[in-house]
């Protein structure tokens, strides 16, 4: 259950507006008496004790699934740890949060939920005993699942997951943002648990591939853009701000709308679902969070459900209006071809990157990706690209590969102008039209990622 935790850089004017409504609330958090029945609970059903798990083997495998879709392994097992066990520090600008340990253990895990419990917590935000969850838990969009996917969920924790006695470590948060009673206002200005809503004129597919989107994959939690008070600007192709790409921890997450250049508008549907179950396609490859989606979550889905997924998102417009397809330029290919090394940059793309993205900037196909007309080459927000230059990347480790492929780093070897330079090289070439890359990016790219400067011995 994988999220940014972007709203926590809030600016005084959410301080202003949550204090505002503080009368509202309980300064404890609204907690549950421990003596009052959970809200919903079927008879005789108290708020903390936990049923026996009923639910048949074919519920939790279900289950099991839905697990795999909503990645929740991804944030809750700790670097070294237990599966689901949480630990694993989720840093922002304010403190850091540590995700839960949801086993079936009961003093550190879930063992003690019921199932309102659970529902209540993925749903709302509010663990047993009323405690607010943070939203790096992206409760928001999984406040739109289905009571029976949320209770197959529970089925698959409690029965088939070992427990683990790890007490998660207590968030460490600055003030005001260590006050989660403020949580009730913010849940109040951007929790919208009305179901994903149905467009039978669409066809069962697109209206899968909506509820997985929007829901039990959360794709909006990365990938759409956020507000002030960093809530989601969109929550469905009604709004033209869905998935239009945003900025998640120091990595661009692509414009996953139909634009041409930048979003996945020249991409089939059939290669959208190539590229969620392999991590590769004719356009792109893979790299960074999106390789570690691929390889724990979106490659064990069903055939139909990554075909529904990518029904859903080809219906979705494009959000910055780009409808000319990307035309190729074969002129620069002709040049370095012929050991012309004209333009800024154009040495040390041939010297670093030409052998395996070739001459022409096309690579080789579902090996190394075409720079030409690739749409995160062609991203107004060119950090990604960046931070892939500074340190290398890793495809995505899938069944359907003999092994994973390793892009190396170069900011051991080029300084952060020639860096620059040869980024810039690739966003203006073979037909690319993106924007210039700066040092100043670089250098702050760095920095955030602690790459070593690259040495006078090696600097070219």
């Amino acid at each position: 259950m994988r999220s940014s935790a972007r709203w926590l850089m809030a600016t005084g004017l959410a301080v202003l507006i949550t204090l505002a409504f503080a009368a509202l609330v309980d300064p404890a958090g609204a907690a549950t008496p421990a003596s009052a029945p959970t809200p919903g609970a079927g008879p005789g059903t108290a708020a903390g004790t936990a049923p026996a798990p009923s639910a048949n083997a074919a519920l939790a495998e279900r289950g099991r699934y839905l697990a795999k879709v909503a990645n929740c392994a991804a944030c809750h097992t700790s670097a070294g740890g237990a599966p689901l066990a949480g630990g694993l520090p989720l840093r922002t600008g304010v403190g850091t949060v540590y995700s839960t340990n949801i086993t079936p253990d009961p003093d550190a895990g879930i063992g003690r939920y019921s199932l309102e419990d659970f529902d209540r917590a993925v749903r709302h935000g509010v663990a047993r005993g009323g405690k607010r969850l943070y939203p790096a838990m992206p409760y928001t969009s999984y406040a739109r699942m289905t009571r029976d996917d949320v209770a197959a969920l529970y089925a698959y924790l409690r029965t088939e997951v070992a427990p683990v006695r790890q007490v998660a470590p207590a968030a460490e948060m600055r003030w005001p943002y260590s006050q989660r009673w403020l949580l009730v206002v913010w849940n109040w200005l951007h929790l919208d648990d009305r179901p994903v809503r149905q467009d039978v004129a669409r066809g069962a597919a697109w209206n899968r591939g909506a509820y997985l989107v929007q829901a039990v994959a959360h794709c909006g939690a990365c990938h759409t853009p956020r507000g002030m008070l960093f809530g989601e600007k969109g929550l469905d192709e009604r709004s033209r701000h869905f998935l239009a790409g945003s900025v998640v921890e120091g990595w661009s997450a692509t414009n996953l709308t139909g634009d041409q250049l930048t979003g996945l508008g020249a991409w089939s549907r059939g290669e959208i679902a190539e590229y969620l179950r392999t991590g590769r396609n004719a356009h792109a490859t893979s790299f960074g969070p999106m390789s570690t989606v691929i390889a724990s979550s979106t490659q064990f889905m069903a055939d139909a459900d990554l075909d529904a997924v990518a029904a859903y998102l080809k219906s979705i417009p494009g959000a910055r209006g780009e409808t000319t397809p990307f035309r190729y330029d074969p002129a620069l290919a002709m040049q370095l071809e012929q050991g012309r090394f004209d333009s800024t940059g154009a040495r040390q793309y041939a010297q670093f990157c030409m052998p395996c993205h070739g001459a022409n900037g096309k690579g080789f196909a579902r090996v190394f990706p075409p720079l030409a007309g690739n749409p995160t080459v062609a991203d107004p927000d060119s950090a990604s690209l960046v931070n892939l230059l500074l340190d290398g990347a890793v495809t995505a480790r899938v069944s359907t590969a003999p092994t994973d492929y390793h892009m190396p780093g170069y900011g051991w070897t080029m300084d952060d102008q020639e860096l620059a330079n040869v980024l810039t090289f690739i966003r203006g070439s073979w037909g690319n039209r993106a924007a210039p890359v700066t040092e100043a990016l670089v250098g702050e790219r760095r920095k955030a990622m602690g790459t070593p400067a690259a040495t006078a011995a090696h600097a070219r």
